[in-house]
C-alpha cells in the first residue's frame, strides 16, 4: 500500500476534544513520565528499560498478539512517544519535502491529527536515515522535536493538539564532508530541552526554556561530526549530562552547559546514547574504527576497559552489572561491567540499527531486516525465548507501556513503501 502524500501534505486533522493535558506547573517543573508512558527517546529513565511491572506478548506475529495496526503517513525512524490515551511521531514526506508530527489514538491507533511543520530544504542525508529520525519528547503538556532543513536545525514545540507553541532555529546544521543528516532526539531537563548538534564547521550543545523557547545556555562543541543523543545521568555524586563521539567521551553541566571532564576515546562518529552502571559509564561507535569503552565518571574519569566491538547506530543497555549489546553485524554480547570481561556472545545474524530494549528480564533485539530476537538478560549463557517477524524493515526502536510494545516497521520499497505502526499486546 503506497504512502498517500495528501494524508500528510498540508492537512491538519484534529480532534481536539480528545486531548487531555496534566497541570502546566507540574509539566513545568519535572516532567515526571506516568505510569504506562514511554514519554522520549529510551524511554521514561532515559535507559531502554520498561518499567518494572510490564508485561506484554514476547511472542507476536501478523496474526498474533496483534492489537491493532495502522498505516503511518510519511517515513520516518522516529520511535513512538506514548503518554496518556496518544502516540506521537515525528515523519517527513520525502517528495514533498514537508516535515511534521502526527498524533494517533493509543486504543485504536486512529490518526488523530498531522501537524506540518516545515516545507522544502531537505539536505542529501545516507540512504539508511531519513528527515524524521528524531524521536519526540513529551513533558506532560508539550511536545518537542527537531528537525534538519534549509542547512539549519529548529527545534519546535508543539500543544498536546498538535498546534505550535513555538520554534526556535537552534543554529546552522550544514555538514559537507559526510551527508549522512541528522538524528539526535531532543532531551528533556528539568524546565528546559536540550538540543545537540556536531559537524565539522563546529558543533553546539544547547538548552531552551520548555514553556517560551528562550535560549538558557550554549556550549560549542568539536569541528567534527557524531549524531549521538545526549542523556543525564546521576553519576560521579552529580548529575552529568553524557555525550560521545567527536573520539570523546564527554559530561556537562546539565544546568548550565558547562563542561566537567573529557576523556578520549570511542571514535569520531557515534549514533548511540550513552548507558551508565554506578559510577561508570559506556559507549560504543562507530566511523572510522570501532571500539566499546567504560569511563569512570568521578575522580580520574580514566578508561576502566575497552574493546573493539561497534555498535554504531544503536545504544547499548545495562542490566545488573552486566552489559548488553547487539552489534552492527547482528551478534549478542554480554561483558561484565565491572571489567569488561566477555561473559558470552552470539551470532544473531543481519545488520543492526535499533537499540535494544529491556522488558522484565528479558532483551529484544532487531535488525533492519524487521527481525526480532527475544533471549534472557543473563550472563549465565545466551538463552533464546522467541523469534518474530513483522514487515521486512526495523529502524525504529519499540515503545512500551501499559502490557504492549509499539512498535513501527515497513514493508515494500521505492515507491510501494509503507510504515505501519503495530500495537502488540493480548488485549
Amino acid at each position: 500500500m503506497p504512502c498517500n502524500p495528501l494524508r500528510f501534505g498540508f492537512v491538519r486533522l484534529l480532534i481536539a476534544a480528545a486531548v487531555v493535558s496534566g497541570p502546566a506547573s507540574a509539566a513545568l517543573q519535572a516532567a515526571q513520565p506516568g505510569a504506562g508512558d514511554w514519554p522520549w527517546w529510551r524511554g521514561p529513565d532515559f535507559n531502554n528499560v520498561a518499567a518494572a511491572g510490564e508485561q506484554p506478548p514476547l511472542e507476536w506475529g501478523e496474526t498474533r498478539n496483534i492489537v491493532w495496526k495502522v498505516p503511518v503517513p510519511g517515513r520516518g525512524h522516529s520511535s513512538p512517544t506514548v503518554v496518556g490515551e496518544h502516540i506521537y511521531l515525528a515523519t517527513a514526506d520525502e517528495s514533498r519535502q514537508v516535515q511534521g508530527v502526527i498524533c494517533l489514538s493509543r486504543a485504536t491507533g486512529e490518526q488523530l491529527w498531522i501537524t506540518p511543520l516545515s516545507e522544502g530544504g531537505f539536505p542529501a542525508t545516507h540512504p539508511k536515515n531519513t528527515h524524521a529520525t528524531c524521536t519526540v519528547a513529551c513533558d506532560g503538556e508539550r511536545l518537542f522535536v527537531t528537525f534538519h532543513h534549509h542547512n539549519k536545525l529548529t527545534l519546535h514545540c508543539l500543544d498536546r493538539q498538535g498546534g505550535e507553541l513555538w520554534a526556535k532555529e537552534v543554529g546552522h546544521y550544514e555538514p559537507k564532508k559526510y551527508e549522512y543528516g541528522y538524528a539526535a532526539s531532543p532531551l528533556i531537563y528539568k524546565d528546559t530541552v536540550i538540543v545537540v548538534a556536531d559537524y565539522e564547521q563546529g558543533g553546539y550543545l544547547a538548552a531552551y526554556d520548555r514553556a517560551n523557547g528562550q535560549q538558557r545556555w550554549r556550549t560549542d562543541r568539536p569541528k567534527s561530526y557524531s549524531f549521538s543523543s545526549p542523556v543525564v545521568a546521576n553519576v560521579g555524586g552529580r548529575e552529568q549530562l553524557l555525550l560521545s563521539g567527536c573520539d570523546a567521551v564527554t559530561a556537562y553541566d546539565p544546568a548550565s552547559g558547562k563542561p566537567l571532564w573529557s576523556t578520549p576515546g570511542t571514535t569520531m562518529a557515534t549514533c548511540g546514547t550513552m548507558i551508565w552502571d554506578g559510577d561508570r559509564v559506556f559507549a560504543s561507535g562507530g566511523y572510522p574504527k570501532a571500539e566499546t569503552i567504560c569511563v569512570q565518571a568521578g575522580g580520574t574519569h580514566s578508561v576502566v576497559w575497552k574493546n573493539g566491538v561497534k555498535c554504531y547506530e544503536q545504544s547499548m543497555l545495562i542490566h545488573d552489572g552486566h552489559v548488553y549489546a547487539f552489534d552492527d553485524q547482528g551478534v549478542a554480547y554480554c561483558w561484565r561491567a565491572s571489567d569488561g570481561a566477555e561473559q558470552w556472545k552470539r551470532r544473531l545474524g543481519g545488520a543492526v540499527s535499533t537499540s535494544p530494549l529491556l522488558v522484565g528480564d528479558s532483551i529484544i533485539a532487531i535488525n533492519e531486516k524487521g527481525t526480532a530476537f527475544v533471549f534472557k538478560a543473563s550472563p549465565e549463557g545466551y538463552v533464546a525465548v522467541a523469534t518474530n517477524q513483522l514487515g521486512d524493515e526495523g529502524f525504529a526502536t519499540p515503545a512500551v507501556g501499559g502490557d504492549r510494545i509499539y512498535l513501527r516497521t515497513a514493508t515494500g520499497d521505492g515507491p510501494s513503501r509503507q510504515e505501519f505502526l503495530y500495537c502488540i499486546g493480548t488485549k
